[in-house]
């Protein structure tokens, strides 16, 4: 079914009509069930096939180079993940000299990155990610003009398993906060409330039994995260901390492109009124 899928992205012409219509076809395969509901995973769903998400600011966020100056001009640049570089081209690529240990990112896409901890690099992987058309893999508009480069940040907290925070807010409100663990090893997943209450579901990867201490900034990170979260009606604003200082990661439009499972599938219902509240 993926194999399918993957064809008719590639064969379906690219417009808001048969955009919505794939993105109909992997909700319904990720979730078992068709979009006709009123739950939290239809809305997310709702955001990405709607006008919406098309909003300048949603486009300009979207961009891992760009977002650093509307996290900036909002909360302050203390909150940024510092820039090593950015690369717009092969040129930039082949003459720049990578530092030892560094992040490497395509700005204009998700889930594509490199951890550089030696002296060994593939050169012509990153050359490739400015290819890379992020809207025609996942049909998510909001990449659909951004232009391609690479960024280079440093590795934060001298780790390249650092644990991210990730909050799901709904008109300008943090609603309940999402911790992977272990993402390179043995990813896992718990959530929490804004008090830092373990809730009883997951979305896309089990529940992890280890119980991640609350972060001696959450107050801050939750401040943040509002006043970030407070221009859209719903976003996901990700973070990194070390417990000593933490920065925006990202600003997350389309969680798992609308495809993230509730498990167990019998709490949507009470992620819906948490999400709801």
């Amino acid at each position: 079914m993926k194999s399918l899928i993957k064809k008719l992205i590639n064969q379906l012409p690219f417009n808001n009509f048969f955009d919505t219509l794939l993105a109909t076809l992997n909700f319904a395969i990720a979730h078992r069930r068709l979009p006709i509901k009123k739950l939290f995973s239809e809305e997310f769903f709702r955001l990405k096939i709607s006008d919406e998400i098309e909003d300048p600011l949603r486009q300009f966020t979207s961009d891992k180079e760009l977002v650093k100056l509307f996290v900036k001009s909002i909360v302050g640049e203390k909150y940024n993940v510092p820039t090593l570089q950015i690369l717009r081209n092969e040129i930039d690529i082949d003459s720049y000299e990578f530092p030892n240990r560094c992040c490497i990112k395509p700005t204009h896409a998700s889930g594509k990155y490199i951890f550089k901890t030696s002296e060994h690099l593939n050169v012509e992987e990153i050359k490739s990610w400015l290819k890379l058309d992020y809207y025609k893999i996942s049909r998510e508009r909001n990449y659909k003009n951004l232009r391609k480069k690479i960024i280079v940040e440093p590795i934060l907290f001298d780790s390249i398993n650092v644990n991210d925070y990730k909050f799901f807010c709904k008109n300008g409100e943090v609603k309940f906060i999402q911790v992977d663990l272990d993402r390179s090893l043995n990813h896992k997943r718990n959530f929490y409330d804004k008090n830092w209450s373990l809730l009883d579901f997951s979305m896309s990867y089990p529940s992890s039994n280890i119980t991640t201490s609350k972060p001696k900034k959450l107050n801050e990170m939750i401040e943040v995260a509002r006043e970030l979260s407070s221009f859209f009606t719903i976003v996901r604003i990700d973070f990194y901390t070390d417990n000593t200082n933490f920065y925006v990661g990202e600003i997350t439009h389309c969680p798992e492109s609308a495809c993230g499972r509730i498990m167990p599938s019998k709490k949507e219902s009470k992620v819906t009124q948490i999400f709801d509240s």
